[in-house]
């Protein structure tokens, strides 16, 4: 079964989807997202794959906002999986940046079928790398969930956002950019059109958020130029995270767009990243602290993990083939 069901203490819908139980547990002897599998093309550069255990699907109920305690609701949308690539042992550091271009491509081009569709309030994209994060799949890939719903941190974010538009007559993410770019002490790596950066507020360790420097909504708001150098930045900040302690470090990327229905010019498209590896042998759990109260403890200091992160190649962002 799929549904949503009402979480009345925390005021936000949980999805509930059983039939997730039954999917793969990191196969080592087959793979269905490899050539040859008789589930994807012979040859392909990148692919949509439909989630074999989805917890929306085109054939639920359509979401309906009920009202009580105990109120459950369809949940109608998509779980697309993104093949990266063909070859099962690549990394997604190892992708060049002309092919992290065709995975950019491929977000938006499902983004803008998505965005068609009415059912669907949010589109995510994004990307879980590493068995300590919970990947079931070796093959490098990522995923775009079509949600019924606006998830609740994105709409918190997008409150923010709204609040801090009216208040202030601006940009809350152009702010935010503008200061890091003055403080600088913060900055992993740039471009003509995007900047990386360790945030201030960063929760986990050596958490780095991409803008571009042009304020957007989404993917359907970038150029090609500018798609092309978000693919680029997007594979340097992935080498420099695998080249800090020379192994593929778990971490999950978040590319962060307008929810689909209504006008939200205060908000503004970015990548997120978030890596659970704290030093080179310990991880970062979410504990009572931040599973329970909601209050991160990072145990790392921004400014030495952008200096870490911007001192490990590629320290500039033409040296990344």
């Amino acid at each position: 079964m799929s549904e949503l069901r009402w979480h009345p203490l925390l005021r936000e819908w949980v999805s509930v989807a059983s039939s997730r139980q039954n999917r793969p547990q990191m196969p080592k002897d087959w793979c269905p997202f490899c050539p040859g599998s008789g589930r994807v093309p012979d040859n392909y550069e990148t692919f949509i794959y439909p989630n074999d255990f989805s917890a929306f699907g085109p054939d639920e109920a359509p979401f309906v906002e009920l009202p009580g305690l105990f109120a459950a609701t369809g949940s109608r949308g998509s779980c697309d999986v993104v093949l990266y690539h063909p070859n099962h042992a690549l990394t997604p550091s190892a992708l060049t940046a002309e092919h992290w271009g065709k995975i950019v491509e491929t977000w938006r081009s499902r983004t803008e079928q998505l965005f068609a569709s009415p059912d669907i309030a949010y589109v995510q994209i994004f990307e879980n790398a590493g068995e300590a994060v919970g990947v079931t799949m070796p093959h490098p890939h990522g995923q775009i969930y079509a949600l019924p719903i606006v998830p609740p941190l994105a709409a918190r974010e997008l409150e923010s956002a709204r609040l801090h538009a009216e208040g202030e007559s601006e940009c809350l993410y152009c702010r935010i950019l503008t200061e890091e770019l003055a403080a600088r002490s913060r900055i992993v790596i740039e471009s003509e059109l995007f900047v990386a950066f360790v945030p201030f507020h960063a929760k986990w360790p050596g958490e780095i958020q991409i803008y571009p420097r042009r304020h957007a909504q989404s993917l359907l708001d970038l150029t090609a130029a500018e798609r092309v150098d978000l693919a680029r930045i997007v594979k340097a900040v992935r080498m420099k995270y695998d080249n800090l302690w020379s192994f593929s470090i778990p971490l999950m990327m978040l590319v962060r767009q307008r929810a689909v229905r209504g006008d939200q010019p205060y908000f503004h498209f970015h990548v997120e990243f978030f890596p659970i590896q704290r030093s080179r042998e310990k991880l970062k759990y979410l504990a009572c602290m931040e599973s329970g109260m909601g209050l991160f403890l990072n145990d790392t200091v921004a400014e030495e993990k952008a200096a870490d992160l911007r001192n490990t190649e590629p320290r500039d962002i033409d040296s990344c083939r």
